[in-house]
C-alpha cells in the first residue's frame, strides 16, 4: 500500500508561482512512475505533468508546457511540481498519483495510489 500527501497548494495571484510537494510512504517509490492531475472537462483528471522512476523522462499536458516542472527525490520519496506562469484556468485541485511500474503513462486509468488532493486557486 502506498499513500501520498500532497501540500503547497494555496492562493495566488496570476503570473505567480507555486511548488507542490507529493510525500509517499513505503519503500516503493523509486520503482513507481509518478504523475500530477487536475480535472479537466470531459475527463475523469487530466494528467498535467508525470515523470518516470528515475525522473530521466517526463511528460506534460500541452497546457503545462513552458510553465511547468515535475521532478522527483527517490532519496526523499518525494514528488513535485512547480508552477511558474500561473493562469487563472489552473485553478483546481491537484492530486498526485502513483503507478505500480515505472513507466510513464498519461492517464489516469493506469495510476494506481492516489493522494486527497491540494487546492490551487489563481486569481485575476
Amino acid at each position: 500500500q502506498v499513500q501520498l500527501v500532497e501540500s503547497g497548494g494555496g492562493l495566488v495571484q496570476a503570473g505567480g508561482s507555486l511548488r507542490l510537494s507529493c510525500a509517499a510512504s513505503g519503500r516503493t517509490f523509486s520503482s513507481r512512475a509518478m504523475g500530477w492531475f487536475r480535472p479537466a472537462p470531459g475527463k475523469e483528471r487530466e494528467c498535467v505533468a508525470a515523470i518516470n522512476l528515475s525522473g530521466s523522462s517526463t511528460y506534460y499536458a500541452d497546457s503545462a508546457k513552458g510553465r511547468f516542472t515535475i521532478s522527483r527525490d527517490n532519496a526523499k520519496n518525494t514528488v513535485y511540481l512547480e508552477m511558474n506562469s500561473l493562469k487563472v484556468e489552473d485553478t483546481a485541485v491537484y492530486y498526485c498519483a502513483a503507478r505500480p511500474i515505472g513507466g510513464i503513462a498519461a492517464t489516469a486509468e493506469y495510476y494506481m495510489y492516489w493522494g486527497q488532493g491540494t487546492q490551487v486557486t489563481v486569481s485575476s
